[in-house]
């Protein structure tokens, strides 16, 4: 790798794990686009795979602050995992028999898409004292199960974390507020991005030296986006609006390249 891949690699992992840290989800659709566009990665698989352990690594960081701020749900993440887990798994192994020019072209739609679902308003109200117990499983089950498989597919596909998914998927799942969905949305974006590794890394599309110059940027990325969310939590909807322009703005770039 040259110096320039090298620095490339560092700034591109920082912004993942600062946009995870940030906004709990986003940076994971983002890391594709910077390995084939900034650092210059040749294989759209390779790509994927290399992109799906420092998501999942990058969410592990970022998932220390946020339970150590109190805005982990564990039961709901626990139970969303699981079901995402599932649908990863099948997915990963679907995406991988898809052609890379392709699949970049389907990313490019799926960034648009989710950018423009990024900035419709909420309409839900919150329920801050929301719990996963014996009383409410019935109600909340059918809604978690569900929407965590569907995202689950569509990150192993795809090769990302979910977040930008996620998060919203648990809101309309259990109206949660939007503080404690993007930290108990990390439980279930490590979880989805390890699953993708896993089946990249057995068919040997990771490469390790890079995964591990991401990871680096990623946890001081991580960090601050922890801390300048906790900074900029009024301003938060501003912060999704703005990302959701560049979300898609990248995504038509990669839909006429792919």
């Amino acid at each position: 790798m040259t110096l320039a891949q090298i620095l490339a690699a560092l700034f591109s992992g920082g912004l993942i794990g600062a946009v995870l840290g940030l906004i709990g989800g986003g940076g994971s659709i983002l890391a594709v686009p910077l390995l084939v566009y900034v650092v210059g990665v040749g294989s759209t698989h390779a790509a994927i795979g290399t992109a799906a352990v420092a998501v999942a690594a990058n969410a592990l960081a970022s998932l220390a602050g946020h339970a150590r701020a109190g805005t982990v749900k564990w039961r709901c993440a626990g139970v969303f995992a699981f079901a995402g887990v599932a649908g990863a798994a099948i997915g990963a192994e679907l995406g991988k028999a898809v052609d890379g020019k392709a699949l970049l072209f389907l990313f490019g739609l799926l960034m648009v898409g989710v950018g423009l679902s990024m900035l419709r308003p909420r309409r839900s109200a919150e329920a801050p004292d929301v719990r996963l117990t014996r009383e409410s499983a019935a109600a909340l089950l059918p809604r978690l199960v569900p929407i965590g498989f569907g995202v689950g597919l569509a990150a192993g596909f795809f090769g990302i974390g979910g977040g930008f998914l996620i998060v919203p998927g648990l809101v309309a799942a259990t109206a949660m507020p939007l503080r404690a969905a993007v930290g108990t949305s990390l439980v279930a974006v490590a979880a989805l991005g390890l699953t993708t590794a896993t089946s990249y890394a057995l068919a040997g599309l990771v490469d390790w030296r890079l995964t591990g110059l991401l990871v680096a940027g990623g946890i001081a990325g991580a960090l601050l986006g922890v801390l300048g969310g906790r900074r900029l939590a009024a301003r938060k909807g501003l912060l999704e609006r703005l990302f959701a322009v560049v979300v898609i703005g990248v995504g038509c770039y990669v839909a006429v390249h792919g």
